[in-house]
């Protein structure tokens, strides 16, 4: 065998060990060792080039952007539990409620909102639901419309910073974590108003669907309803310009005055405060935040472990020059290699996990992205956006899932008078999804919804740079020299006061 032909191999390997179901940290970093073994075996590199694999595995955790991850989970973790959705919910319920499609439409805004302050999927689409999927049920709301923006605004989390994927795109890529953030905006806010079109245009048709409230349904009304939102609002305000922006991660901030890492820790601090408001600051909630965020810290940090061993193998047997030849010939130049890089992603997300995707395939692709001339933060954003389908892909995504068990726990708690079917959560989240992946389209054919938050970059061309002499100054005539300032500098001024010299 020759060394050319193995990393098509194992690329075939990585997919399949992938699909197994075992963990896939354990099963990278097994990949990885048995191919490096087999590889010093063939004489394909020497012993020693696999005494760079502690030297990685210290660079991984000697990085200090990815301190920010726990800070940020512990933020969102706490966030989930503070009330401050129940509150939102409720105050934004009663607001669109008389509206068609209000429920809706409320359900998308906080969905966007708490997207900006918790940054985690799974607490959020069972908090909404929790709240939401009742008064649905209750008045009429059609179930397949219902389950599947409960589970689609959960998933705009993965878009909206701070989210945990933008970070580690941000690593992966070499870009700043604040541009990151910035890219992600445009996307984001008009994915929100895609859902909310698509809400309108269903009211518009088929209003059964999606009713409005009945007057006796609402219980405040004029400046007590008004102040319930504002006091869910303006708190998450607060923290999301504190956050973000004091590392220039909103939009038309050129300037940043803390790391992610310092802004992860104030938030952190800002999310306790705001648990505090609104009294469910507890010794049991802190325990149980921390205890969740320990659980992701820990699995990130394996699956970078297990997909460096993975990658510094591959890089051995030339893989990324393998993968940079397949990717670069395709036709249609950076629109093909776009194209068919988000369809992989959109069927590899069926079956993994956004973290295992951004810290396996990403460190494959963005090389080669980069000799495209391709925008890395565009180009991260991109990939963002397409990862989030993968929260919502039947039948493996995960918001659908934490759907499925959370109605579940609703009908044995008999609050709501009827089961939730699968088919009714599967089929509901389609419509979502293709709304989703045709954000992947616009992104890719119109860039600056990435890049119309960003800085823009100063381009000198130095063949139209040009040095003009000052008007004032006299040339001396050709071949003299002045002994007094042979060197052309002006004279320094004599010191106020001073005599001047005779001549």
């Amino acid at each position: 065998m020759h060394m050319e032909n193995f990393a098509p191999i194992m690329f075939a390997g990585l997919i399949a060990i992938m699909l197994i179901g075992f963990p896939v940290a354990f099963s990278l970093s097994a990949l990885g060792l048995f191919c490096g073994f087999f590889a010093i075996e063939m004489g394909w590199f020497p012993a020693n080039f696999m005494a760079n694999l502690p030297i990685n595995m210290f660079g991984i955790l000697s990085n200090d952007l990815l301190l920010a991850i726990p800070f940020f989970t512990l933020m969102g973790a706490v966030l989930e539990k503070c009330g401050l959705a129940e509150d939102m919910l409720d105050s934004m319920g009663q607001l669109f409620g008389p509206v068609r499609g209000g429920l809706g439409y409320s359900v998308i805004i906080v969905g966007f909102i708490l997207g900006a302050i918790t940054g985690t999927v799974a607490g959020q689409v069972i908090a909404m639901a929790m709240i939401s999927l009742p008064v649905m049920m209750r008045y009429g709301y059609n179930m397949r419309y219902a389950t599947g923006v409960l589970a689609a605004s959960g998933t705009i989390t993965q878009l909206v910073p701070p989210s945990l994927v933008l970070i580690v795109m941000a690593d992966q890529l070499g870009r700043s974590v604040g541009d990151m953030y910035k890219g992600a905006w445009g996307p984001a806010i008009l994915q929100v108003l895609i859902f909310a079109i698509y809400t309108f245009i269903l009211g518009r048709f088929r209003p059964d669907f999606v009713p409005g409230l009945p007057k006796t349904a609402r219980t405040l009304h004029g400046w007590a309803l008004w102040g319930k939102c504002l006091r869910g609002i303006i708190p998450s305000a607060i923290l999301i310009f504190a956050v973000l922006g004091s590392m220039g991660g909103l939009p038309f901030m050129d300037h940043a005055i803390a790391t992610p890492t310092e802004a992860g820790a104030m938030g952190a601090v800002g999310s306790l405060i705001l648990a505090a408001i609104h009294k469910r600051l507890s010794w049991k909630l802190i325990k149980e935040a921390m205890d969740g965020t320990m659980r992701l810290t820990a699995m990130v940090v394996f699956i970078l472990i297990g997909s460096r061993v993975f990658s510094l193998v591959f890089q051995g047997v030339d893989g990324a020059i393998w993968i940079e030849h397949m990717l670069t010939d395709l036709p249609g130049g950076q629109i093909g290699f776009l194209i068919v890089v988000n369809i992989f992603i959109f069927f590899l997300a069926f079956f993994l996990d956004f973290f295992e995707i951004a810290f396996i395939i990403l460190p494959l692709l963005g090389p080669v992205a980069h000799k495209l001339g391709i925008d890395l933060v565009w180009f991260g954003v991109l990939l963002c956006v397409n990862m989030q389908t993968s929260f919502m892909h039947p039948p493996f995504g995960f918001a659908l899932f934490y759907l499925r068990g959370i109605s579940d726990t609703l009908f044995k708690e008999k609050r709501i008078d009827r089961p939730v079917k699968s088919s009714d959560i599967y089929m509901g989240s389609i419509p979502w999804v293709v709304m989703q992946v045709l954000l992947v389209a616009i992104v890719i054919f119109f860039p600056q919804t990435v890049t119309v938050f960003l800085d823009k970059e100063v381009v000198v061309d130095v063949d139209k740079v040009q040095l003009e002499m000052p008007a004032d100054s006299q040339p001396q005539q050709e071949g003299t020299i002045d002994m007094e300032n042979p060197f052309g500098n002006a004279p320094a001024a004599a010191p106020e006061g001073a005599a001047s010299t005779p001549q």
